[in-house]
């Protein structure tokens, strides 16, 4: 009896190569393939959980100051140096990849209550509770030289905030008014005021630059133009803002961190209700600083934790905390969109990963082209029940879980009186407002 057997031979249509790596040929005909479906959601689930394994944000921490760290600061045109502040007056350089202070020094009387480099990175000015605005080189003085600011001006009022230009050299600092001033003078050359005891926070739009915002005592944030004589429009909320920030993508976006445990995305055209409300800390919001996509912020409370938020969601994506790491001050989303930096009470700087289980060092191809796929296979079923559940457990500290459920518990017994008040009322005496109505008061123009 003859039989044919049908052979494939790699070795009659494969070239000899050192390894023994060859393309498979797959035929993609669906028919084919009845359980790709199935197969795809194992893999799905698997990335997930992996996720979850690799999952290790915690990079590193600078240690060196001796009282808490009041604020940091960026270097515009180098990764590897940061520049903080702290409360007993201090200011530190820093490098981070070796994680070493390059440089110290007393500057203020006082806590350091801001730093900003100028437009090209050549000086760095800093404020402080002693009234004095400094400006120091950014280059390290030579060996056995003091370290003494360039220039000094006296101010007339406490200064709280400062935010420099982003291309000319001028800047605004905070306090009791509002003050523009140039580099080359010491006396400003414009003062916005706007009836508000004390302003605690202020900003440059990084897109629309003669733009800038401030956050205000009486629970308002105002809106200044340079080319205007006066304040531009003003907004009050229900309770005070201690810190906002521009999107460095959108001039129209804005992201201000409230005591009320929240944060609010707004578009300063429409000033009478927020874009979105982001609602997952369980203690009044410090800071808050924008990752240089403009897609995701992060923001640090008192709660004494970190949290990651998409511009467009509601809730955090990601939430990071230590058991040694106290109240936040201050935090800062790093140039690369790699990096964030926190620092707090308890005197330290911690650097975390902005995605979490992300590999630090290079990829390779095949290794890049499996995350990839992973990431596709996971956005396929985010929406299936398993796999959500998973992406969104937290393992979060004790205080702050038995906060949120007593702040749940809160929110579910107003919402039952609202509707309970409006089920016994007259139609349309008890109108329903929408969580993005409720916390602005009023506007002015």
């Amino acid at each position: 009896m003859k039989v044919k057997i049908l052979t494939r031979n790699p070795d009659e249509y494969l070239r000899e190569t050192k390894r023994d790596i060859h393309k498979v040929p797959r035929n993609y005909d669906p028919a084919l393939h009845p359980f790709e479906t199935a197969r795809e959601y194992t893999r799905a689930l698997n990335a997930v959980k992996l996720q979850k394994v690799f999952a290790k944000p915690f990079v590193g921490c600078l240690e060196g100051h001796r009282d808490g760290v009041s604020t940091l600061c960026k270097h515009p045109l180098q990764l590897s140096t940061l520049i903080s502040g702290a409360f007993d007056g201090e200011i530190r350089e820093w490098n981070l990849p070796k994680r070493t202070c390059e440089r110290t020094f007393l500057a203020h009387d006082g806590a350091v209550r801001g730093i900003a480099f100028n437009e090209n990175a050549e000086h760095f000015i800093s404020i402080g509770d002693d009234k004095t605005i400094k400006t120091w080189k950014t280059e390290q003085p030579l060996f056995g030289e003091e370290e003494e600011p360039i220039n000094t001006i006296l101010s007339k009022t406490i200064i709280t905030g400062i935010s420099h230009h982003r291309t000319q050299p001028i800047f605004v600092t905070c306090g009791e008014v509002c003050h523009l001033w140039e580099e080359t003078r010491n006396e400003p050359i414009n003062t916005f005021k706007w009836g508000v005891d004390s302003l605690y926070d202020i900003k440059y739009n990084l897109v629309q630059s003669n733009l800038f915002a401030a956050c205000a005592s009486d629970r308002s944030i105002i809106l200044y133009d340079a080319r205007e004589a006066g304040p531009l429009r003003k907004m009050f909320m229900k309770l005070r803002t201690n810190k906002l920030a521009w999107n460095p993508m959108e001039a129209i976006t804005l992201t201000c961190a409230n005591e009320d445990y929240n944060l609010y995305t707004f578009d300063i055209r429409k000033l009478h209700k927020p874009v979105n409300v982001h609602m997952d800390h369980v203690e009044a919001v410090t800071d808050v600083d924008y990752a240089p996509t403009g897609k995701e912020f992060v923001s640090g409370s008192y709660d004494k934790s970190v949290r990651i938020f998409e511009v467009d969601k509601g809730h955090s994506r990601e939430i990071y905390h230590t058991k040694r790491m106290q109240r936040l001050t201050c935090v800062m989303w790093s140039l690369d969109n790699k990096y964030i930096l926190s620092g707090s009470d308890e005197m330290n700087i911690r650097v975390w990963k902005a995605r979490a289980s992300e590999k630090l060092g290079v990829l390779k191809p095949r290794e890049r082209a499996a995350l990839y796929y992973s990431d596709a296979l996971k956005e396929k079923f985010a929406a299936h029940p398993q796999i959500k559940r998973i992406a969104r457990h937290r393992q979060v500290p004790k205080h702050i879980y038995t906060a949120k459920a007593e702040l749940r518990t809160v929110r579910e017994k107003s919402k039952r009186k609202e509707s309970n008040r409006r089920a016994h009322s007259k139609a349309g005496a008890v109108p329903f407002l929408s969580e993005k109505h409720k916390h602005v008061i009023r506007q002015d123009l």
